[in-house]
């Protein structure tokens, strides 16, 4: 989780990924900024992250997207 926290943090400094549990329904993140988070998850994590992985409830949260990692490792 903490390799998630620092990619997290890289793409999005001003960001509490510890608090936030609505980032795309917030608009937080933006398309641009969950590319850039998916490229680093999958290169981190050695995982593809596939377009049907690619909706709002995977990436709501920091805990959303270490629990979708998680299922892609397994």
């Amino acid at each position: 989780m903490d390799e998630l926290m620092q990619i997290l943090q890289k793409a999005k400094p001003d960001v509490d990924f510890e608090l936030e549990d609505a980032l795309i329904d917030d608009g937080i993140l933006a398309s641009f900024d969950i590319i850039t988070i998916v490229n680093a998850i999958n290169d981190t994590f050695d995982v593809e992250v596939t377009v049907a992985q690619l909706k709002p409830e995977n990436f709501n949260s920091a805990e959303a997207m270490w629990e979708m990692i998680q299922e892609l490792q397994d």
